[in-house]
């Protein structure tokens, strides 16, 4: 294992620009195309595409594990990459709907979401063995993991509702009724919880600690996801082809910005100066300033991109990764 962590820090070297102790990636999962876009953000460019078989949807990155993960509903398959990636390092069938995925990079965790049976997977990120199943409500779409590794939440889109648990325990804390078919759930930096409502054109911001609701910002047409940079809100609008930005504390609309075809998966840059969104009909990137707000760059993917889940990372500098903890 040793040997491994050394080539890949040596590899990463290779692929960060001379005097840049970090370079920011995108790893995007094209849906159409069957394959992951591996592109680099300060030359807005691909540098290079890997075959993911299955049609990949959801992602997530795990810069401390110096791993990508992906999974493609079409064949059911959950996947583990290096990062960069290429070859896969593990991957397993999962029987069910999988569909949204997070990373609990402290413990070693994944959480896969069960569309069709209501339900998480908790897998090691190691091996992808399972380690347990949570109940949940109808059909589970995004997760996310708070930054503080204290929550675990998952949008259940049919219920009209978040859970949301103990991270640590896996115990259930809270079933919140939030606005109509969420699909995407966020955590701002301060650790609240924020849900993109498709159905009823809003984000809601829950308390995960006290399972209350604070309130509801209002977006274009169906909202597919939300991050957080400046003090912002983003959210992608399916049907609006923009981004609707809200001030993160008021909740009240600040401005809407224009983006590609059916913008999807969305995520912020490892310094908060960039805001990153999937067109899933337009084939690219778009690149904003969340200072600014202006559009500082588009950027081709593979056919399909959706990007849904953490998607941008920092590649770890040599000597960073660490391996997983003990299995919880």
């Amino acid at each position: 294992m040793a040997n491994r962590r050394l080539l890949l820090a040596a590899v990463l070297v290779g692929l960060m620009h001379p005097g840049s102790a970090f370079a920011d990636y995108a790893y995007v999962t094209n849906q159409s195309s069957s394959d992951l876009s591996v592109i680099d953000l300060d030359r807005k460019a691909e540098v290079g595409r890997v075959p993911v078989p299955g049609q990949p949807a959801g992602i997530a990155v795990a810069p401390e594990l110096g791993a990508v993960f992906t999974v493609s509903p079409e064949s059911k398959m959950l996947r583990r990459y290096g990062m960069p990636a290429s070859t896969p390092e593990a991957e397993r069938s999962l029987d069910g709907g999988p569909i949204g995925i997070a990373v609990d990079e402290r413990r070693g965790r994944l959480f896969v979401s069960d569309w069709y049976n209501a339900r998480i997977w908790v897998v090691a990120a190691d091996d992808l063995a399972t380690l347990n199943v949570l109940s949940t409500g109808s059909a589970p779409a995004g997760l996310a993991v708070s930054p503080d590794g204290r929550w675990l939440a998952t949008a259940d889109r049919d219920a009209n509702q978040v859970s949301i648990f103990d991270a640590e325990t896996l115990t259930l804390r809270h079933r919140v009724t939030v606005g109509s078919r969420p699909f995407g759930v966020t955590f701002s930096p301060d650790g609240r919880l924020f849900s993109a409502d498709v159905g009823s054109n809003t984000v809601t911001a829950v308390d995960p600690l006290s399972g209350r609701v604070l309130g509801h910002a209002a977006t274009r047409e169906r909202p597919y996801a939300v991050t957080f940079a400046s003090g912002r809100g983003f959210v992608t609008n399916q049907y609006d082809d923009s981004v609707s930005v809200f001030d993160a504390q008021s909740l009240a609309a600040v401005t809407v910005i224009d983006t590609g075809e059916y913008p999807e998966g969305i995520d912020t840059t490892t310094d908060g100066r960039q805001v990153v969104v999937a067109n899933w009909f337009s084939n690219s990137l778009t690149v904003i300033d969340a200072e600014s707000l202006e559009i500082i760059g588009e950027i081709a993917t593979g056919d399909g991109p959706r990007a849904f889940g953490r998607f941008l990372s920092a590649a770890p500098a040599p000597g960073q990764l660490r391996e997983p903890t003990a299995r919880q």
